[in-house]
């Protein structure tokens, strides 16, 4: 087969029909001339076929316009001359230049993740493979550093766009307009079953819908029958927990689960439709459902997501097994927008089973953006959504990595109130009254003293959205329906990973390299530069470490003010979590029960609904502490892009190699200085990602600390049972507060500035070690027999210097 054409179906995703564009035996010449019947035997599937008869088109644009424009002209079309006769060298020289010969700059700027940008990164991958085949395979220091500098060209990364909103708020018809696929998800999809996780993101291995359900383990589905059966059922028809808990066992069980223990209940009967849930290995304990039609998808997804057994959609589904599920992830054939970028759909805060819970957390503290949508109705006064960016702000802030949060009210179409009915009438009732919800919004964020440690107002964004109107247009435009603004940011958030530029400018820095290793050199001068670059070294490292110190400084001072604060008000916060005004005798013994059995975590929840609200007895006590230290930690840990751990001293750190590599004086190491000044740029880039991940568990050490502290005393009251239970435990409680006060406190601050020091030290040690390495390597050592790569430089330099420029000009 053509490998133009084998190429091209690869590219835009559609490899399974390589075979029959094989068999009917489809060049590149009667590929550019398929006709619609002809691609219509080819591609019987509707979905697949309209997106290669768009891609075909627009190629064929592409190829016209290369046609009227050589100097423009694709690679690809260009016929290279035979080179039999030849050594493998001398070909591999003239098949580079004559590739590189045709690189010349675009005739307007390329959009970072453009197919000419794709098609940029291909030729280098393909270039550093052939490279490293031609590292001599003798084993030394130089010859292993290269070879793991290219594995390590290889990255992948995603950002994290938390969606947090009740059924109903149009979560979904929001993500089907802005992925541009007006059917995907149905509505009710996301947010079906209030305690999965559910994620999604494009599928860039096929055209086919993926659903990939993560089920909890069998261990913890024990432990919550045994909660269940022994406890959680003691109350009444009219308790909420009651009726969660009949819900849920009544899903999977049907009638079985009320006459049956917990071990009965496990019997491998009740999971045969799921042998996955039962295997101990994580990765086993996936269930993957694959469909070609959206609707076969979906129906197969119903039993795993929904908690509504009367909704119509699912009739005749007898077994559901949503208590089981941890998360769901769906993958989206053709959603661009999601290349580097997972949406996911967060149930609130607050379950009862740990690992669904821990997932809860690692997920939020992972949102680069948090996206809080509601109905524009009710938005200013949606006491549950203002709850839930309370409860989850410090995983989110100063505990995760979130930078910006996108407040978006849906169903901004409405008009039913409009008096003047004409359209232009009521397209200004529509703006004016969407604009007075953005200022309601804003008002009520600002009167958030606790979300405005972690997040300032820059960061907080009002969106008034209208899928309806993005389809329609008949009142608003579609900038006006701000669908198109979300869209442009999460094109931001793909760009922003540059990672054409990102890989492209890393094979130049190790190119540079391996080309100034196999060059003789003068050593008087390499070893001249050296001095100076190690001199610049200790220079540098001293700035960061003094930042470092002073910080260690001041959490240490605030974290003292923390302490004394916590020693004199832990008996009184303790006294009024025991003795509430509110609830006294056996319905404050049950709550009592649940906290000290959840090890100091209560889901209380309100008798008119099935809203949680967690109370965490562990943070409460620990929260003098963490909001000492809210604003330095902040400062320095910042979340916002442009801002750099420390106060910026890191992203200031430099050697000076780019300012000394554009000076004459240093043209015989030019080639060095080039790559040591990549791999700056490259490791203070992981080093801000590796402090990134650790702050949030030094964060989250004040309250880990007190959890482990208060441990004792949760388990000695589990145990208390009979005549004066309550009082007892009661007691055991406040006595192990007051004696254990004095310690606890004191040891929560000792750990988290022991973390703080460690990261602090293991981040001057690897930026140390990683640059000495670098300049050791580069200037210390010759390459004997290191290939010549002067072709290969001159190709990706092109490459690099292209795709600088076009980023310069998007900035």
């Amino acid at each position: 087969m053509n490998e133009f054409v084998r190429d091209k179906l690869t590219e835009w995703g559609l490899q399974v029909w390589i075979e029959k564009f094989e068999d009917e035996g489809v060049d590149e010449e009667s590929f550019y001339n398929l006709e619609d019947q002809e691609i219509a035997e080819l591609i019987p599937k509707v979905g697949p076929r309209t997106k290669f008869k768009k891609r075909l088109k627009l190629l064929k644009v592409h190829k016209e316009q290369n046609t009227a424009n050589p100097d423009t002209a694709d690679a690809s079309a260009h016929v290279i001359p035979s080179t039999s006769g030849r050594s493998n060298e001398e070909k591999r020289k003239s098949d580079l230049q004559g590739e590189s010969n045709q690189q010349q700059p675009p005739t307007k700027k390329q959009r970072p993740g453009s197919y000419s940008e794709k098609k940029t990164l291909t030729k280098v991958k393909d270039i550093m493979r052939r490279v490293l085949q031609r590292i001599p395979p003798e084993k030394n220091n130089l010859n292993d550093f290269l070879r793991r500098k290219i594995h390590d060209l290889e990255t992948e990364e995603r950002e994290v766009v938390g969606v947090f909103g009740k059924t109903g708020a149009g979560k979904s018809s929001l993500i089907n307009a802005i992925i541009g696929l007006k059917n995907f998800l149905p509505s009710g999809s996301v947010s079906a079953c209030t305690s999965v996780l559910i994620k999604v993101e494009a599928n860039m291995q096929n055209q086919k819908g993926e659903a990939i359900v993560e089920f909890i383990t069998k261990e913890e589905w024990r432990d919550e029958l045994w909660f269940s059966k022994n406890f959680g059922l003691e109350n009444g028809e009219d308790d909420t927990e009651h009726r969660d808990i009949v819900e849920k066992l009544s899903a999977l069980y049907g009638e079985d689960w009320k006459e049956k223990s917990p071990d009965d209940l496990m019997d491998g009967k009740y999971f045969k439709k799921i042998p996955e849930f039962l295997q101990s290995n994580e990765e086993l304990r996936k269930k993957i459902l694959t469909a070609d039609e959206d609707e076969e998808l979906f129906e197969k997804l119903i039993r795993y997501t929904r908690s509504n057994p009367d909704d119509a959609v699912a009739q005749g589904t007898r077994r559901w097994y949503w208590p089981l599920v941890k998360c769901v992830t769906i993958k989206v054939p053709d959603a661009d927008l999601l290349k580097h970028v997972t949406l996911v759909d967060l149930p609130g805060n607050g379950d009862s089973n740990k690992s669904r819970d821990n997932m809860w957390k690692t997920v939020v503290g992972s949102c680069s953006t948090i996206w809080i949508v509601t109905d524009i109705n009710r938005a200013a006064s949606d006491k549950e959504a203002w709850d839930i960016l309370k409860d989850a702000c410090s995983y989110m802030g100063n505990g995760g990595q979130c930078n910006e949060i996108h407040f978006i009210c849906t169903k901004s179409d409405g008009h039913s109130d409009a008096k003047d009915t004409s359209e232009a009438g009521i397209r200004d009732f529509i703006l004016k009254r969407n604009q007075q919800a953005k200022d309601k919004v804003m008002k009520e964020f600002n009167q958030l003293k606790e979300v405005k440690k972690h997040f300032s107002e820059e960061s907080f964004k009002v969106f008034t959205v209208s899928s309806v109107e993005f389809l329609n247009q008949k009142y608003l435009n579609q900038e006006e329906t701000e669908i198109p603004k979300l869209q442009e940011f999460l094109q931001e958030l793909n760009d922003c990973h540059k990672e054409t530029l990102n890989y492209v400018s890393g094979a130049h820095g190790i190119l540079s390299l391996i080309q100034g290793a196999s060059r003789r050199g003068r050593a008087e001068k390499k070893k001249a530069v050296c001095t100076i670059l190690e001199t610049k070294m200790k220079d540098e490292l001293q700035k960061v470490r003094k930042q470092m110190e002073e910080t260690y400084e001041d959490f240490e001072k605030c974290l003292n003010d923390g302490v004394e604060e916590s020693e004199k008000s832990c008996e009184r916060f303790i006294n009024f979590v025991l003795n509430p005004k509110s609830k006294s005798g056996s319905g404050f013994h049950k709550t009592l029960k649940y906290l000290v059995e959840h090890n100091g975590i209560y889901n209380a929840k309100t008798t008119k609904s099935k809203k949680k609200r967690k109370q965490n007895l562990n943070m409460e006590l620990s929260s003098f502490l963490t909001q000492s230290i809210d604003e330095i930690f902040k400062e320095t840990f910042p979340n916002e892009v442009n801002c750099g751990p420390f106060k910026g001293k890191l992203n200031s750190f430099s050697l000076g190699t780019k300012e000394m590599k554009m000076e004459p004086e240093y043209e015989d190491v030019k080639l060095q200085l080039e790559f040591l000044n990549a791999e700056e740029d490259k490791m203070k880039k992981k080093l801000i990602k590796v402090i990134r991940e650790r702050k949030k568990r030094i964060y989250s050490s004040l309250m880990t600390t007190v959890e482990e502290s208060m441990q004792k005393c949760y388990d000695d009251a589990k145990v208390i049972s009979g005549t004066n239970s309550l009082n007892n435990m009661r007691e055991t409680i406040r006595k192990h507060v007051q004696d254990s006060k004095n310690i606890m406190f004191k040891n929560a601050k000792k750990v988290m500035l022991n973390q703080l020091r460690d990261l602090m030290k293991d981040m001057l040690e690897d930026l140390t070690e990683t640059m000495q390495e670098s300049i050791d390597l580069s200037l210390k050592t010759d390459g004997d027999s290191i290939p010549d790569v002067t072709v290969e430089l001159g190709m990706v330099k092109n490459h690099h210097e292209e795709l600088k420029g076009s980023a310069e000009e998007d900035q």
